[in-house]
């Protein structure tokens, strides 16, 4: 009996490993599927990176950064900013399109849009050296905006009543429980249209445009990728694949490698994205749109 047991052994102990460690073995499997390259190529450094701006802007951290990285490394020798968003915050906004403009000083940036290239997400942009839209895309929309809501007659039906005390004629702007006065209408507008003034310079500045005529290509305007292109707001219409070839084109490289996004950062970056949109509805701020 015993030494049936030693012929069999190197069968029933794996057998019996798998058997105590299944969960474990099941979650590195996982783990191995999500996260393994997908081909040889994927093995290799890439030359040429592909950096996603998706979902409303609020924060420009995790952007920043990688555009950053991409500027700081020299095996990288073209990037392409691939951008559907329809726009947000002003700050992050700013954020992303002075990293594009560090990033282009060093090596080429192409911008490419395939649905919504509007407001802070243009401004993000503006700095590449092209950009490149889908015909089907929607462009523009370069303004600002500022919005609250009035839950005075609200909280007056169910008995709700704010208290305070501050300092300053102007410390409760955008207060939501009473109409907002003459004086404080005027000074939200002073901020906005020096926002304003801002992001049409820097539009004006880094595509060669006419400050003096920024109510044909600005004041809010919403244009179809053709229009966008007439008005001087894109370079050229086409899909994702002629994008990556301009941005081959502009880098020289003869063999082009291409990096392949995370697929933990995508789930990431999808989650991040619908809780930015519950909390903009939620707490509204100054955004670009």
């Amino acid at each position: 009996m015993s030494f049936i047991k030693k012929l069999f052994l190197p069968i029933t102990l794996p057998i019996k490993f798998i058997q105590e460690h299944f969960k474990a073995m099941l979650f590195l499997l996982l783990l191995f599927l999500l996260f393994a390259p997908e081909n040889e190529q994927s093995l290799h450094t890439n030359n040429l990176h592909e950096i996603s701006l998706v979902g409303l802007i609020m924060d420009s951290t995790d952007i920043v950064a990688k555009i950053d990285a991409a500027t700081n490394n020299d095996s990288i020798k073209g990037v392409l900013l691939s951008v559907n968003s329809p726009g947000g915050a002003v700050a992050p906004s700013i954020e992303i399109a002075y990293a594009v403009k560090r990033l282009k000083a060093k090596k080429p940036v192409v911008v490419y849009s395939q649905g919504t290239i509007a407001s802070g997400s243009y401004y993000a942009s503006i700095w590449a050296d092209e950009i490149i839209v889908n015909p089907g895309s929607m462009v523009g929309s370069i303004g600002v905006i500022m919005k609250g809501t009035d839950l005075s007659e609200v909280m007056q039906k169910i008995g709700i009543k704010t208290q305070g005390v501050y300092a300053g004629k102007y410390k409760e702007l955008g207060t939501t429980d009473r109409p907002w006065s003459d004086y404080e209408v005027n000074e939200l507008n002073k901020v906005i249209q020096g926002t304003y003034d801002m992001f049409t310079a820097d539009v004006a500045d880094a595509r060669g445009l006419d400050l003096k005529k920024r109510d044909f290509y600005a004041n809010a305007h919403i244009f179809t990728a053709k229009q966008a292109m007439e008005v001087g707001l894109v370079d050229s219409l086409g899909v994702g694949f002629d994008a990556k070839k301009r941005v081959v084109e502009l880098s020289g490289v003869e063999d082009p490698i291409w990096n392949k996004e995370d697929k933990f950062d995508k789930l990431l970056k999808k989650l991040s994205a619908s809780t930015a949109v519950t909390l903009h509805t939620y707490f509204p701020s100054m955004v670009l749109r």
